[in-house]
């Protein structure tokens, strides 16, 4: 397995090749053993086992798909190897599931549909079945092609299509249905944009110093108490909303309190360090390996905690239709089931997370520890910042947003480096060509304020002449670097486009195929 971890190809007669599956397959069989353990000779026993094991299925693919947001930066910055970053999200998405994830998401139960507009007892459980197999379908699918797409949306568009095909239009609930449409657009813009303005906040007042070391002193601890203000409200707010319930004012100071006393702690700690490391942006980025873990660790427990529910959320609304149908009532299934999730996603992670990993990490844009900290801090601010609003966000639309802010905006600040010398060049002549070296010797060295200062007064000489405005677009697309790949860009685009009504589509069809054969007996 390690092996497969490290991204090594085996072949397809090596005896490891197909050891995830078998494992995967294991985890199923010990599904159907526990569930026919505990609801052997109860009514709605084919049914459990059943439902139970698409359960499972759904959360291997949860794990799988999502494991990329949170460890991808890391990795692609080499902050941890990819086996250890598996073996982290794990375990802290184990956690979050099973400790902090009890809280059924209200929405996929019964928010996206009118429940009572269904029918009976029959129809809620087919909706519910067919909702959470077209939801792990579409997901395995994603997943195979290194394509992240949100699992809330996924199975929100399975619940819809699969509700729309009993009652029609009639049964949506239009209000959720809107806000879910809201934060489809919100969430990669607010991620992006955060991002960018956290990069580029460090790279003026860090990485473009003369003095880098200075700044970092003065500057780094700054961020990380930003980070630790942010997560630790996050938590609050987010991930720990079913074991400690706290109002978002609340949680705000403790927050503030949190990043505060980060700040005090490590402000010594990191003087200490720059006066032993060199002035390079490499140990600039130094500082932030240890915040990055920690984050990483917090990202996957909230996000244990969070979408544990999209794969157990169907099963409480069959369990709650059954009982209100007498045909069954076990107060053991909702943990029972939280324990399938909490199992099944950290599994996905380290079966079939690898594929994913490698798309966030390797195939957006390059990383390091700077660019991967405004990542993974965006995504926090952008969950704070849309509850302020009131409106829900992905946290996969909103990492791969950040990713491609991060991207576009080095993407801007190159070309017009590029663009700037280029100018300066083109138009140098024989009289002014030691004077244009010169500039262009003291405008690499100089800090990012001093840059602007040294372009005003150029603009201001005679050193160059006037160029028009053909002459600038030729060389804006003369030196056009893509630091961002847009086959990947365009492929997450359309995923993302196409999510919630494919979803859809593939429950309605699961559904109709159902109802019309008659291959489950409910009640």
């Amino acid at each position: 397995m390690m092996q497969y971890f490290r991204g090594k190809s085996l072949s397809s007669y090596h005896p490891l090749y197909y050891l995830h599956h078998l494992i995967a397959v294991v985890f199923f069989v010990a599904i159907a053993f526990s569930s026919h353990l505990f609801f052997n000779g109860m009514g709605g026993h084919d049914l459990i086992l059943m439902t139970a094991i698409i359960c499972g299925y759904m959360a291997l693919n949860i794990g799988a798909n999502d494991a990329g947001n949170n460890i991808g930066p890391l990795v692609g910055s080499a902050v941890i190897t990819l086996s250890g970053a598996v073996v982290l999200a794990a375990i802290f998405e184990f956690f979050g599931a099973f400790l902090a994830g009890s809280e059924v998401i209200s929405t996929i139960k019964h928010g996206i549909v009118e429940q009572q507009q269904l029918g009976g007892a029959r129809e809620i459980v087919l909706v519910m079945i067919s909702a959470l197999l077209a939801s792990g379908l579409w997901l395995n699918i994603a997943t195979a092609t290194g394509t992240p797409v949100s699992t809330t949306h996924t199975i929100v568009g399975a619940v819809l299509g699969a509700g729309i095909t009993i009652g029609g239009a009639a049964v949506v609930n239009w209000q959720a249905l809107g806000t879910i449409t809201i934060s489809w657009i919100l969430s990669p813009l607010l991620g992006s944009a955060i991002a960018a303005l956290l990069l580029y906040l460090i790279k003026r007042n860090i990485t473009y110093h003369t003095d880098m070391s200075r700044a970092t002193e003065r500057l780094v601890p700054v961020f990380v108490g930003l980070m630790a203000f942010t997560f630790t409200t996050y938590l609050l707010t987010k991930g720990l909303k079913s074991s400690w319930r706290t109002e978002l004012d609340i949680a705000l100071l403790c927050g503030l309190s949190v990043g505060l006393g980060i700040f005090l702690i490590i402000k010594p700690i990191i003087k200490q360090h720059v006066a032993l490391l060199p002035n390079t942006k490499s140990a600039v980025n130094r500082h932030f390996n240890i915040p990055l873990l920690i984050a990483a660790g917090l990202l996957s427990f909230a996000h244990g905690s969070n979408d544990v529910a999209n794969a157990i959320g169907p099963v409480i609304a069959i369990k709650e239709a059954l009982v209100s149908d007498q045909s069954i009532n076990h107060s053991a299934l909702p943990t029972w089931v939280l324990l399938i999730g909490a199992i099944g996603i950290p599994l996905g992670i380290v079966l079939y997370g690898k594929r994913m990993i490698k798309t966030i990490g390797f195939e957006i844009t390059e990383f390091d520890q700077i660019r991967a900290f405004c990542v993974v801090t965006s995504v926090t601010i952008t969950v704070l910042f849309a509850s302020l609003l009131g409106i829900p966000v992905s946290s996969t639309h909103t990492t791969v947003g950040a990713i491609f802010g991060i991207g576009f905006l080095r993407e801007n600040l190159k070309k017009r480096y590029a663009v700037s010398m280029e100018i300066l060049r083109r138009h140098a002549t024989k009289q002014n060509q030691q004077e244009i070296d010169k500039f262009i010797h003291q405008f690499k060295e100089s800090s990012f304020h001093e840059k602007g200062k040294l372009l005003k007064g150029l603009n201001e000489s005679d050193i160059i002449s006037k160029i028009t405005e053909k002459d600038r677009k030729s060389l804006n697309k003369l030196h056009r670097k893509e630091l961002v790949k847009r086959s990947t860009f365009i492929r997450i685009l359309i995923a993302w486009v196409i999510t919630l009504p494919v979803a859809g589509l593939l429950a309605s069809l699961i559904y109709t195929l159902l109802n019309s054969t008659n291959l489950l007996t409910i009640g």
